[in-house]
């Protein structure tokens, strides 16, 4: 492994099996970069030959093992993580890949926050982004050049498992304000944009992107004109309402060990709808080329793909 791994790279890849972490493999690819995935050994045989079938070397490691995983950081010019799990893989895993890439010196790390702006959100609200808060105090001490990039939420999910558009009864739930800007960007225009930031030495420590700044009622006229019915916002309550809905579902149903169990999704929509997760200043212009989806366009694409 270490002969192979001290090959000179673009990038090496933490959680390239992931629904994001493959989407970044793919868009680097697409950019002529070359890419190393470590990999966690014992990882599905599909899914390392989906890898090496878009051109991108992988090398399988204890993620555990600093000096493994040192070895396989060796000669790249950026260690992006797209590891997707709670303290123990936030923390755990991902420190390891932290301290790796010091060690092995590479200049530049790319943490898995992804997220909503967990800089201006309060301590103690949001579990995931705690974890995040928590490392990127852990980043900023170590010494690597870091960028942190914040895309709102994933519109994807919000024609998929998260409660935004409720399609039987043409409803966008909200709580709170109607109007309250919000952010989403898709997953695959994250990794685009990840891909560009992690081939761009100059990229600052933040950057904040999104792909359709909206509110509900923006969704709700997004949805009406994808599908050419009426959609109309549907408030569920205060914000008040929302955090007493999340006590009770801590409660109810904890997840202790669940990366996104229900009081998970709650959380991110009141740190949404309260409007202190909100991304400001954006930068989505600063890479010229990018093209952004637009929530129209995703649920025109669901509608599209339904039977």
């Amino acid at each position: 492994m270490a002969g192979e791994a001290s090959k000179a790279v673009d990038v090496v890849l933490a959680g390239a099996t992931g629904a994001l972490g493959s989407r970044i493999a793919g868009a680097l690819r697409e950019r002529g970069a070359s890419v190393r995935a470590v990999l966690r050994r014992g990882t599905a045989e599909d899914r390392i030959a989906s890898l090496r079938g878009i051109g991108v070397e992988t090398v399988e490691a204890d993620l555990d093992d600093e000096g493994q995983v040192a070895a396989a950081c060796r000669g790249a010019a950026c260690a992006v993580s797209a590891l997707n799990g709670l303290a123990p893989t936030i923390l755990g895993t991902q420190g390891v890949l932290l301290r790796a890439a010091v060690a092995a010196g590479v200049p530049r790390f790319i943490p898995s926050d992804f997220s909503l702006d967990f800089t201006k959100t309060r301590p103690g609200d949001n579990r995931n982004l705690d974890l995040r808060r928590d490392f990127h105090r852990v980043l900023d001490a170590a010494p690597i050049r870091a960028t942190s990039i914040l895309n709102g939420g994933f519109t994807d999910l919000i024609v998929g498992p998260a409660p935004f558009i409720l399609f039987p009864i043409k409803r966008v739930l909200h709580f709170g304000d109607a109007d309250q800007r919000v952010d989403f960007t898709t997953m695959d225009d994250t990794a685009a944009f990840t891909a560009r930031a992690a081939l761009d030495p100059g990229a600052p420590r933040v950057l904040r992107i999104s792909g359709d700044e909206t509110s509900p009622r923006g969704i709700a006229a997004s949805a009406s004109a994808a599908t050419g019915q009426s959609f109309t916002t549907m408030r569920a309550g205060s914000l008040r309402t929302l955090s007493a809905l999340i006590v009770a579902a801590r409660t109810v149903m904890p997840g202790r060990r669940a990366v996104f169990p229900p009081f998970q999704g709650l959380q991110y929509m009141r740190d949404m709808f309260s409007g202190r997760g909100k991304l400001a200043p954006l930068d989505n212009a600063r890479y010229s080329d990018m093209r952004w989806t637009s929530v129209r366009e995703v649920v025109a694409g669901r509608k599209r793909s339904a039977p």
